[in-house]
């Protein structure tokens, strides 16, 4: 009798050891959730996995939930011709080719992020690797003082291997070269094979962005550097959304070839992107880094005014969120979104609905297949609504389309690397650009009407024909948006 008195009192007392941990550590979980979350739907699902999943549910929020990520604050910036508004009479000339309405959306867009335009740059517009890799290989060879790299996916292969013969020829001008990756982008068959490639060039400087060593990476999983940016001798750039990989020049092949877009631009707004590479660069390797592009002096390459806005974890409010759906709200006659992925959360999908409801014409160009199953399920829910408000879908067949843009009203244009959805607008670190330039928005125009004459145009009949099953399974992936 007295062993199991014994027996029970001992088990009764681990339980109430349990039981007391259980509550300390979910009571502490969710006073971090209430006081750090400003989403209330993220809020409330941290709250239920964490309540209903007892110590499983916190572990996963002091690894998954919690932004570790705190960048250094911005730096004060010492290029005066930047840091300054555009001069009146140039701004007034710009804003007397936009349409009224853009006025009030450039002082919105100032609020959201007080970075001024830069005037004075011109925009090249570079499709797929086979133009846009001969052009990169070409002015890094004849760099004299700086190449700056910095790219989500960095594959070793027969076209990157021109990459870094170029970076050799750069080194051997007398030039610095520094090269970025970031280090989830860079896992993956062929593709980490990069870091030994980079240790073998004499001279040249790389950094991992928060490379995958387990367990202590799990905490960073989702706060991946997905910005691609060039820049040669401080005044010429390489932009957009395309990663650096063979992929991106086999335009024929419909099962390993990608589809994509950059842009070369030339001018002062060079020096913003130049900004946000020192930034991850010393975040990342800890040394400080002096941006050759401030020594410059100023100088006009063109007529485009344009500004970047670079975004993170780090950020309580996701600024190219913000611009998106200021500039969805400013829109007055035409929308195009033109995104390798649509899942963004219902505050964008409702504006753009009010912006079809009140005659804004919106087209929308995405993949007909990713290279995600899972996220082609995903995005069909949100079909019907947006197609029954009068917005257009268009899916563009294989090879798979990464081209990622945003033109409103054939005046304003944002490109860079943030796709249209959760992961990008809240996850990772994203930078995107601002132009405010006619002549390019019509180029895009042009690009997107030659996509759509091969595209399927998704019709709600379509969508209203799923079957259960199909429409269960859609829906379900709907559900995880936040964690793709």
């Amino acid at each position: 009798m007295n062993f199991i008195y014994q027996l029970i009192t001992s088990h009764a007392y681990l339980s109430f050891v349990v039981t007391f941990f259980y509550v300390l550590l979910s009571v502490c979980c969710a006073v971090h959730i209430l006081l750090n979350k400003e989403d209330i739907k993220g809020a409330i699902s941290w709250l239920g996995i964490v309540f209903l999943s007892p110590f499983i549910g916190s572990i996963l929020y002091i690894f998954l939930g919690i932004n570790r990520v705190r960048r250094k604050a911005v730096k004060l910036r010492k290029k005066g011709n930047i840091l300054q508004k555009i001069p009146q009479d140039k701004l007034k000339a710009v804003v007397q080719q936009l349409p009224k309405q853009f006025v009030q959306y450039i002082a919105y867009g100032h609020n959201v992020y007080p970075q001024n335009f830069a005037a004075g740059n011109s925009i090249k517009i570079l499709q797929n690797g086979t133009q846009a890799y001969p052009e990169m290989v070409e002015s890094i060879k004849n760099a004299k003082r700086e190449v700056l790299i910095e790219s989500y996916i960095f594959d070793y292969d027969g076209e990157t291997e021109k990459i870094l013969n170029a970076c050799k020829t750069a080194l051997a001008n007398g030039a610095s070269v520094k090269i970025l990756v970031d280090g989830i982008g860079i896992v993956g068959a062929g593709r980490r094979a990069i870091e030994p490639e980079l240790k073998k060039i004499s001279g040249l400087e790389y950094g991992i962005f928060l490379p995958p060593h387990l367990p202590f990476a799990l905490p960073f999983v989702n706060m991946r550097n997905h910005r691609k940016i060039m820049i040669i001798d401080g005044d010429v750039s390489f932009f957009g959304g395309m990663n650096l990989a063979l992929e991106n020049t086999l335009t024929d092949d419909a099962k390993k070839g990608v589809q994509d877009i950059t842009f070369k631009i030339e001018g002062p707004v060079v020096d913003q992107l130049s900004q946000v590479f020192e930034d991850d660069w010393e975040f990342t390797t800890g040394k400080n880094m002096h941006g050759y592009s401030k020594d410059l002096p100023e100088q006009s390459e063109g007529s485009v005014p344009a500004r970047v806005i670079p975004d993170g974890p780090d950020n309580k409010q996701g600024k190219i969120e913000l611009m998106v759906h200021g500039a969805i709200n400013a829109a007055a006659e035409k929308i195009i979104i033109v995104t390798p992925y649509f899942l963004p959360e219902s505050n964008i999908l409702t504006s753009l609905e009010m912006a079809a409801m009140k005659g804004v014409e919106v087209e929308i160009i995405i993949p007909q297949k990713t290279d995600n199953t899972i996220l082609n399920w995903a995005m069909e829910p949100n079909f019907a609504k947006l197609l029954e408000r009068g917005v257009k879908i268009y899916r563009t067949p294989p090879p798979f389309d990464h081209s990622k843009f945003f033109v409103v009203d054939g005046a304003s244009v944002f490109i860079g690397s943030a796709n249209w959805d959760v992961r990008s607008f809240r996850l990772h670190f994203e930078c995107n650009m601002e132009l405010l330039c006619k002549e390019t928005a019509r180029e895009l125009t042009l690009i997107v009407e030659r996509k759509k004459s091969v595209s399927k145009s998704v019709g709600i009949k379509e969508c209203e024909e799923l079957n259960f099953f199909k429409r269960l399974r859609n829906n379900a992936c709907r559900l995880l948006t936040p964690y793709y």
